[in-house]
């Protein structure tokens, strides 16, 4: 297969009703990636559902039904291509619940969306789908003001939403200076796939031009072969398929692998037998690749959401305990030692505890304002020594970045989020 576009993830972000499903479901149809006679299917099951006007959404949301019902492999990723790259978009839901979805789902994104709908503007998830997005490393983020024709296509209006989101951008570290805003209406069409006529002052590009703003992705081919697992699936005539993105690294036909955790801690090891990526066999997969593999000797009992498939010969390292640099994010009260919350790590959801707090840092600079705090609160930044009750594969932030994020959930919130430093390996 001829690779003639790079890849990109983006992934859509925003509040549950700001409307990025019909962003997405408009800038496939409007660019050709599902066709009218699909259009016109979703628009009848609409109406019929007393849902007029949410035939885009549709678009998305059919995908993630025929997902769950395990259809076709990689349905949860729709393709469109734009001048420069291939765009896979991922959808990450809105709703407080689905935060966890959305952390897996943008740690696997290059670039991101967020989408703000103008009449409601920023909302408090807007701060934390801005830190997950930080966490997960995504540097290139664009703002989508969207429902434009809710605010009559007002620049002024356009203007006080883009002054709102600003602030929050800073407060995330992200320079609005540099940040596209565009003013969209997913609904009506407007700047997402061709120019708005009803916007003469806005001079900014649409959404299908953004995406070739974006930079292209650094492929992280030259780091050791990672594939964290994000479901695995049973296929009649083909055995076990785990289905995942490739994060680093090359994956070959034959190469030796092994899982790990896996079910024992230990791990198992396997061989390489088929890559699939949309419908087509490959010879090899790189980083960036949403793929669906088989693997010669791992059957699906050895095999699970949060495993990572990995180069035989460097294995990612089980962790006895590691030190991360955390930033709390909301935390009910205070956090203190002996605090175990579940970690989210790549797809993997692994119980901690906090041993140490080494010393809480200034999250700008790093430099230490004090050791061994007795708690940590919102927003403080610290060194700390944890200790997972389980196993968990992670590498340090100098190995592998794309393995050394997480994020801290409790009861429903992310609690906060960091990346691992040092790790003391499991023997």
């Amino acid at each position: 297969m001829a690779r003639e576009k790079p890849n990109m993830n983006v992934v859509f972000v925003g509040h549950v009703d700001a409307g990025k499903s019909t962003i997405v479901g408009r800038t496939m149809f409007d660019s050709g990636a599902v066709s009218e006679q699909e259009m016109k299917k979703l628009k009848e099951e609409a109406e019929k559902h007393g849902k007029v006007g949410f035939e885009f959404a549709y678009v998305m949301d059919h995908i993630k039904e025929e997902r769950e019902r395990g259809v076709t492999i990689d349905l949860a990723y729709k393709k469109i291509m734009t001048q420069k790259f291939q765009i896979t978009i991922i959808d990450a839901p809105g709703h407080r619940d689905f935060v966890k979805n959305m952390i897996t789902g943008a740690s696997q994104a290059d670039a991101a969306f967020l989408v703000i709908a103008g009449k409601s503007g920023v909302q408090p998830q807007t701060k934390e789908h801005l830190w997950l997005l930080r966490t997960a490393g995504i540097k290139n983020i664009a703002v989508a003001i969207n429902k434009m024709d809710e605010l009559d296509y007002s620049e002024e209006k356009f203007n006080k939403v883009k002054e709102d989101i600003a602030k929050e951008l800073k407060g995330v570290g992200i320079d609005s200076e540099k940040t596209q805003f565009l003013a969209v209406s997913g609904l009506q069409g407007d700047n997402i796939v061709k120019k708005s006529d009803k916007m003469s002052w806005y001079k900014g590009p649409t959404i299908i031009e953004q995406f070739d703003n974006f930079p292209i992705p650094e492929l992280q081919t030259n780091l050791p072969m990672r594939m964290p697992v994000q479901d695995a699936y049973e296929i009649t005539g083909i055995g076990t398929v785990p289905v995942g993105k490739i994060v680093t690294g090359v994956m070959k036909i034959g190469q030796k692998v092994k899982v790990l955790p896996g079910r024992t801690g230990e791990g198992i090891e396997g061989e390489v037998k088929t890559i699939e990526a949309h419908h087509e066999q490959m010879q090899e997969a790189i980083a960036g690749d949403n793929v669906g593999i088989n693997i010669r000797g791992v059957g699906k009992k050895d095999i699970a959401r949060g495993d990572v498939i990995c180069d035989a010969t460097k294995p990612i390292p089980i962790v006895k305990e590691f030190i991360a640099t955390i930033t709390v994010i909301n935390h009910p009260s205070v956090l203190a030692k002996g605090y175990t919350p579940v970690f989210h790590v790549h797809t993997g959801q692994v119980p901690c505890q906090f041993t140490e707090l080494i010393a809480q840092i200034n999250p700008g600079t790093g430099e230490v304002i004090k050791e061994n705090p007795d708690f940590l609160k919102n927003n403080d930044a610290a060194r700390v020594r944890i200790r997972p009750q389980g196993n968990l594969a992670l590498e340090t932030q100098k190995d592998n970045p794309a393995m050394s994020k997480f994020s801290i959930r409790d009861a429903g919130i992310t609690v906060a989020a960091g990346m691992c430093t040092e790790i003391t390996e499991k023997k």
